[in-house]
């Protein structure tokens, strides 16, 4: 179980947030604070291991509370709640674990927690090159205007749309102006290229059908065609892979 710190201005966001995480087994205690300097003064004497922190609040704000928390010894992992989607790469810049827009949705502060857990074990971990590998790459992604990140092993299959590529997660898809052939080349350790319109993450194969006239494999509830090109590359690749297909 963990310790976490919840920090913002608003009472009954706090309340709501904390609601939330209580239903959550491996959350324990849950500290609150109504500031940032509030904040600091818990944080100074107790020890936490995740901070649940609102971005606009008065005086310090939680990214001046996230750069004062750098000089702690026992840093926890930064999570920003907010209805702000416009400040995710500043959030990013100042190492947060995540970024989880108001009003927050009970999976999605699930997968929330589940980061910051991965965290946890990253930082526990010996600083082999192994354990850096295991951290995840964001991609910086354009979506009404707004930029913001997201994990790559959130992306389930990319779709060719000329010059574009198109990253379709679970909850939405994103353009990114990067041909097909880079993103086969960057991300050959965990996509395969199923078809001239697309790549496939191998750890979010549901199901396969490669025998008959029209092989096809399902990737997030998406049904995608495997040409027959790229068939047989794709044969070895799942051969050579410890892969069980997602139900």
């Amino acid at each position: 179980m963990i310790s976490v710190l919840i920090a913002d201005d608003e009472q009954p966001a706090i309340e709501e947030l904390a609601f939330l995480l209580g239903q959550d087994p491996r959350i324990g205690v849950i500290h609150q604070a109504p500031s940032g300097a509030e904040a600091i003064r818990l944080l100074t004497r107790e020890s936490v291991d995740a901070a649940f922190l609102d971005i606009h609040m008065p005086g310090l704000s939680g990214f001046d509370l996230a750069r004062a928390l750098q000089r702690f010894e026992r840093r926890p992992a930064l999570v920003f709640v907010t209805a702000d989607e416009e400040s995710a790469l500043e959030a990013f810049d100042l190492a947060a674990v995540d970024y989880l827009l108001k009003p927050v949705r009970t999976e999605r502060l699930h997968r929330s927690v589940t980061r910051v857990i991965e965290a946890m074990k990253a930082q526990a971990a010996p600083a082999t090159d192994a354990a850096a590998a295991a951290q995840p790459e964001l991609i910086a992604v354009t979506l009404g205007g707004t930029t913001r990140m997201i994990r790559r092993d959130e992306v389930r299959y990319v779709q060719a749309q000329g010059d574009y590529a198109r990253l379709h997660t679970e909850e939405a898809s994103y353009l990114v102006r990067v041909p097909m052939s880079d993103l086969e080349r960057q991300w050959s350790d965990a996509f395969v290229r199923i078809h001239r319109s697309y790549l496939v993450a191998i750890p979010h194969l549901a199901r396969l059908r490669l025998g008959g006239d029209h092989p096809s494999v399902t990737v997030g509830g998406a049904e995608l065609p495997v040409s027959r090109r790229c068939l047989p590359a794709l044969r070895e690749r799942l051969e050579s892979t410890t892969i069980r297909p997602r139900s």
